[in-house]
């Protein structure tokens, strides 16, 4: 399946690794929106920009990364694409702040060129997933892990088969911080995860989605798949597609 455009090149490096090449789905009618969709762990942009260009969302442009190749402590330190490390999956694993940060800044940076009026957003599987709630997180606080600004405005975050990195301090973000409330009440997010998934449990999916609402995330949508595995099936991406046109009005008209 061919690629519609050019890819934005690879080499780019944040922090101590490089990332990998990026590709892009341009959008086949009029363009309202664009979204940065990250791979899960081991995987790469090109095989989701496969899976996105065949989607009904005309008015989507995709923008598909390739996560750096990195040691992973879950594999005994064995390099694999990963946008950030990551030691095991329990609540008390702790979080690589400084991965997941210049992941999220990764993202911002390939939605910072985009024209004002195109409404952004960033969706993701698995470990692309935690990369997407966790720049959500910091779209609502307003600044990364280690505090630096961030930039980008978000309209729209999705997460399939993922989980919430840094959920223990969300509250702290939030409370007492009135612009983060109120972006946290009116963010529209949307987790989505398989009751048959062993990769990551279902039950990280649903106490991330009970993070967040309980947080005040009033927008956030949570969808589950009875025996689905970690991975995607047409059922849920007809969800996704559905989702994303209404929560960003987009029109639907092809060229």
């Amino acid at each position: 399946m061919s690629f519609a455009g050019p890819s934005l090149g690879s080499g780019v490096r944040r922090g101590a690794f490089e990332f990998g090449k990026t590709h892009v789905v341009r959008p086949k009618g009029r363009h309202q929106a664009t979204i940065v969709w990250l791979h899960g762990l081991g995987d790469n942009g090109s095989s989701w920009s496969q899976i996105l260009e065949t989607l009904p969302l005309p008015n989507i442009k995709w923008i598909c990364p390739t996560a750096p190749t990195r040691p992973i402590t879950l594999f005994g330190g064995f390099p694999s694409t990963a946008w950030f490390d990551v030691g095991d999956l329990s609540e008390d694993s702790p979080d690589d702040v400084e991965g997941l940060d210049a992941a999220a800044a990764h993202v911002a940076n390939l939605l910072s060129t985009e024209p004002a009026d195109i409404k952004l957003g960033i969706g993701g599987f698995s470990m692309g997933a935690a990369t997407s709630l966790y720049s959500a997180t910091c779209f609502i606080h307003g600044k990364y892990g280690i505090g630096n600004p961030y930039p980008a405005n978000l309209s729209a975050v999705v997460g399939l088969s993922g989980w919430l990195p840094c959920s223990k301090t969300l509250k702290n973000k939030i409370e007492g911080q009135e612009e983060a409330a109120r972006r946290a009440a009116s963010l529209p997010i949307l987790l989505c995860h398989g009751k048959g998934d062993d990769v990551v449990p279902y039950k990280f999916g649903e106490k991330s989605s009970l993070a967040l609402s309980s947080n005040g995330f009033q927008n956030m949508t949570f969808k589950s798949y009875n025996g689905l595995g970690h991975y995607t099936i047409p059922e849920e991406m007809e969800d996704v597609c559905a989702w994303f046109t209404s929560k960003l009005g987009l029109d639907g008209r092809p060229t």
